[in-house]
Parts: structure tokens; sequence; C-alpha cells
């Protein structure tokens, strides 16, 4: 059984997350205790709420050190939700301009769509060779979200291979839905508020780790 810690740092779904990542077969740990979230196999980071909150809350328990330190090692790090958007370069809400972690390029922004925010069930533009979505590929899963990265520009060498990115789109605006880069992965929508195919996809991440 493969030892993860969901990070407590004051956002997030966090009982439910942990419940769904035991239901995927982890023993899950939930602690904002930084040397414990260093040392286990997988760290999921979820996140609810505003941008600049959720940076405010994980640079107070050191989770964006965690993090990075995590992937020096390539140690397995899950963001979900804003947990996701906090691992891009910086994100703007309200006119506020907040710094990310910035582990991947890109803005998270308000989406350009008739219907903000973009709440429930949705299909995405898997991409080929994803490892997340293996078995999952056509299924819907379940957003809740007013912000999102919807312009990524890719950038490798030749020591780097790309992020492998899924795309998704609402009210004729398309955003990034998820991204499988080594070590790190991450997704827009709540996995475990998904059904079937979100714990499919949590499966399929523990397993990976």
């Amino acid at each position: 059984m493969k030892d993860v810690v969901v990070l407590d740092y004051g956002s997030g779904n966090i009982r439910s997350v942990v419940r769904a990542l035991e239901r995927a077969g982890a023993s899950v740990t939930l602690t904002a205790d930084p040397s414990v979230a260093q040392e286990a196999e997988g760290l999921v980071v979820p996140g609810v709420g505003a941008y600049a909150a959720c940076m405010a809350g994980l640079r107070a328990v050191r989770g964006h050190e965690v993090i990075g330190r995590r992937l020096a090692g390539g140690r397995p790090v899950l963001g979900i939700c804003v947990g996701m958007q906090i691992l891009f370069s910086r994100g703007i809400e309200h006119d506020v301009e907040t710094e990310g972690c910035d582990e991947w390029p890109g803005v998270v922004e308000r989406l350009q769509a008739p219907v903000v925010p973009h709440m429930g069930w949705n299909t995405v533009d898997a991409v080929s060779g994803t490892s997340l979505f293996a078995g999952v590929e056509g299924e819907r899963f379940y957003f809740v979200h007013s912000y999102a990265v919807r312009d990524w520009t890719l950038v490798t060498n030749d020591r780097t291979r790309a992020p492998l990115v899924t795309w998704a789109e609402h009210g004729g605006d398309r955003f990034v839905a998820a991204v499988e880069n080594g070590p790190l992965s991450a997704t827009q929508f709540h996995p475990e508020k998904s059904g079937d195919a979100g714990a499919a996809l949590l499966h399929n991440w523990v397993t990976s780790i």
C-alpha cells in the first residue's frame, strides 16, 4: 500500500480527498508537517478558493519548498483544482496578481465564457500517451472553477520532455484540464467528486508512484 500525504494548508476538500485516495488503495496521512510531506511516497496538494489565499496558506506551511524539493528528487506530487493552479507562474484574480510556485509557465486567469463559474460535469480532450486517464479517456469529470490556464506555450529543449497536457472547453473557452510532467501531475477538476472515473484516475496515480 502506497504512503500518501494530503497537505493540510487550510484550503481544499481535504476529507473527501483523503477518503477518495484511501479507496484508490493508498495509506493516507493528512498533515501540515513539512518533513512528513517530504518523506511520503506521494504528495497531494488540494485547493479550493482564491489563488492568493491558497498561496499564502501554502507558504505558511512551507508547502512550496516541499513541492520544489520533492520534484528535484523525482518524488511524485499531484495538484487538484487550485492546488493545480498554484503550480503555474502566477495567478490574476480581481486585478490582483500573485506569484505561484512557477513549476510550469502559465497564467491563471478568469474564464472567458458566457457562464462563470464552470460548474458541473465535462469531458476532456485526453492527450495521447496519458497515464492518468488510462481507461477513462472518454469519461466526464466534475469541475468547479472560474479561473484556469487558457494559454500555455510549452518550452522544451534537448534535455527535457514536453509535459502531457489535457485540455477541456467551457462556453467556447479552452483551458488546461490536466498536466502530466514526470513526477508532477495535476487536474483542474475534482477527481474525488468525479465518481467512478475520478476513482480510476486516482488509482492510476497511486499505482504509478
